[in-house]
């Protein structure tokens, strides 16, 4: 299983991070917490060191509630940094976290990777036919509603089979638009509630039917810190806890705040899985 990102081969049998960098005030975990250029690039540089394979920049916050920012607001935080790291990271794989095809557009002319998409494609028509047009890796999410009436939304008449008919219809209307290289996001935590949340990392494999890469994004999440009684800043030992999960469940992807962590899981995992065949 592979992903081409700028005429680079991307081989998935050994699981990929991709490091979070919130461009926001207002993300669950860590909005704000960057407050200027250099910190970002500090923190991005700590990421690379640390072993992420992929970047993924956000400049509008989809935790449940968020305020709507206009789209000019969005790119005005994002184009810019973005720039920044392109200089100073160049041989970086960027994903740009967006919903709104001019903002991907935008951020795509500088030189982004991949288009990492809330909706699927819901929130803005263009989306696909932009991504299709630049050729990128294109991460699809499941989500109902957006990230202000989303929190309601979490009626299903069968979870998995609701979340698999959804991938199926974006999926064939992503490869309708020329767009190569798919990954399936399913949303943990969008539109769902923490019952939710944990009966579909128990049944996160059977995703696996689509023969796609699967991205599992459940950083310090609420379903973690909300059943520990504890808050996101101490959620990481439990994050770790569930990204095994998503690993023995054959998630290709990890999206995290602990790049570090996020890396030892999957080489223990892969000693786990594929050291002792033999023995």
């Amino acid at each position: 299983m592979q992903i081409n990102c700028k005429g680079q081969l991307i081989d998935l049998k050994t699981p990929k991070v991709m490091g979070v960098l919130n461009i926001t005030p207002d993300s669950f975990y860590d909005g704000g917490k960057y407050k200027d250029l250099k910190q970002l690039l500090q923190q991005t540089e700590r990421m690379i060191t640390e072993g992420a394979d992929f970047i993924d920049l956000g400049a509008y916050s989809s935790r449940p509630g968020a305020t709507n920012i206009e789209i000019s607001t969005e790119k005005k935080r994002l184009l810019p940094i973005l720039e920044e790291l392109i200089k100073e990271f160049p041989s970086t794989f960027y994903s740009i976290d967006t919903f709104r095809s001019e903002v991907a557009e935008d951020a795509l002319a500088l030189g982004a990777t991949l288009i990492n998409d809330i909706s699927a494609g819901l929130l803005d028509p263009q989306m696909m036919k932009t991504v299709g047009k630049y050729k990128v890796p294109y991460i699809m999410m499941h989500m109902k509603g957006t990230p202000q009436t989303m929190k309601s939304l979490n009626q299903y008449s069968n979870l998995i089979n609701d979340i698999k008919f959804y991938f199926s219809k974006q999926i064939q209307k992503a490869r309708d638009f020329g767009i190569a290289d798919l990954i399936i996001d399913p949303g943990f935590g969008f539109a769902k509630d923490s019952q939710q949340n944990f009966k579909l990392l128990h049944d996160l494999d059977l995703l696996n039917s689509f023969d796609l890469p699967v991205l599992a994004g459940l950083s310090r999440k609420s379903m973690i810190y909300k059943n520990l009684n504890i808050d996101a800043n101490k959620a990481l030992n439990g994050t770790t806890v569930l990204n095994t999960i998503a690993l023995t469940k054959g998630a290709k992807i990890l999206r995290v705040h602990d790049v570090k962590e996020a890396k030892q899981a999957i080489h223990l995992h892969q000693l786990t899985t594929s050291s002792y065949k033999s023995i």
